[in-house]
């Protein structure tokens, strides 16, 4: 199958009226804590609160969606209010003396605990530079540039973080250079950044040296510090819906780049390995966990289906049809698409249910936690969105 322009101009109006009219509208301003600032994000089914501690995660992540939607959808007041609530609750509660950033704190912002990486640190780059660009704010800018700085540090191992393991079995994992390219693209979209091309190259370049396998047509989510495969249980372990993520990511600096070959062909075969690897061609839907020679997963929700993986594939598929005309992706595309609104979208209350069995009943009913939140679902409908709205102003 192949999307005619009208079929593109139907997703776009459906993307647009999800994002506009269901998801944030889930949201905001139910979200807003304007008594300690940020937002309450921990909600049921139906928005009730089921817990007020915040994680610095997605108190980022709400502050670039509410910024984005500010700087490329409508000039809402309401959202560049919504942007400063969150970025004055991460300046003042989810830093540390040492620079670090929490991952977990009290309404009021009382830290309970970090982890050891750094991923609060680049949704706040992106958070920050967002809001810079909508507010103007030289302050925001500055911050967002200088904490981008602290991720490269920590990304090159300049900056040590606290270990996890010890150094018996080293090894590194593909959540790094990835979120770094984002974290890149973003800033450079935003506010600029005269780094961002140059470490964009080097991450995608250790992407495909390091974690493309292409003799067993796989992406693999850790390697040893060699690009090796550790075949161990922890390293044989793949994430296919991660892998997706990281070649939409590639595809788009691809389009950035006018449709560079190269990086259109890689982001290709990262797509195809992982959707062959992922997709449940029993009960639909992408997979969480796999291993890369078909053993036995350790974690027992290995065969559960999350919403993000879905949302990350549905991106990826879109992308790879409107730069390549590959009538392939257009059928993947419907394939996860037409799942995931079917099985994880809650069409009387809004939003998405985060949590499936195999067989797509609901696991859980929460829609916000210390990992789901304002994010991947409203960022999917915004890019493509954004990325069917650009392709079909250039017929």
């Amino acid at each position: 199958m192949s999307y005619t322009t009208a079929d593109l101009s139907r997703l776009y109006a459906f993307y647009n009226k999800q994002l506009l009219q269901d998801t944030v509208p889930f949201w905001f301003p139910r979200s807003f804590d304007v008594e300690h600032g940020g937002f309450l994000l921990m909600r049921d089914a139906d928005g009730s609160l089921i817990d007020d501690d915040k994680a610095v995660w997605i108190q980022g992540r709400a502050t670039w969606l509410l910024a984005t939607l500010y700087n490329t959808v409508e000039q809402k007041r309401e959202w560049l209010e919504g942007a400063k609530l969150g970025y004055d609750f991460l300046n003042r509660h989810c830093f540390d003396s040492d620079g670090q950033m929490y991952f977990h704190v009290t309404r009021d912002g009382q830290p309970i605990r970090k982890r050891r990486y750094f991923f609060s640190e680049t949704f706040a780059v992106i958070a920050f530079a967002a809001y810079a660009k909508a507010s103007g704010s030289s302050e925001a800018a500055d911050k967002a540039r200088k904490i981008f700085g602290d991720c490269i540090a920590y990304a090159t191992g300049e900056k040590a973080l606290q270990p996890k393991y010890t150094t018996t079995r080293p090894s590194k994992g593909i959540g790094v250079p990835m979120i770094m390219i984002n974290t890149a693209q973003q800033l450079r979209a935003t506010i600029g950044d005269d780094r961002c091309d140059g470490w964009i190259a080097k991450w995608i370049a250790e992407i495909e040296q390091d974690f493309v396998k292409d003799d067993i047509q796989c992406v693999m989510e850790q390697v040893a510090p060699d690009g090796s495969i550790i075949d161990h249980i922890d390293g044989r372990t793949l994430n296919p819906g991660h892998a997706i993520e990281g070649a939409w990511f590639i595809l788009e600096e691809a389009r950035h780049r006018g449709n560079d070959p190269h990086l259109v062909a890689l982001g290709c075969r990262m797509l195809d390995y992982m959707w062959e690897r992922g997709w449940d061609k029993e009960h639909g839907g992408i997979l969480y966990f796999r291993d890369v020679y078909g053993k036995p997963v350790q974690e027992y929700w290995q065969d559960m289906k999350f919403w993000w993986p879905q949302n990350e594939t549905i991106i990826a598929t879109l992308l790879a049809y409107l730069v390549t005309g590959n009538e392939k992706y257009a059928r993947w595309h419907q394939q996860v698409h037409d799942y995931a609104y079917a099985h994880f979208w809650d069409k009387e209350r809004g939003e998405w249910y985060g949590y499936l069995h195999r067989d797509g009943t609901v696991a859980q009913t929460a829609k916000g936690n210390l990992f789901k939140g304002p994010f991947h679902l409203p960022r999917q409908e915004w890019y493509c969105r954004q990325v069917l709205a650009q392709h079909l102003e250039m017929k």
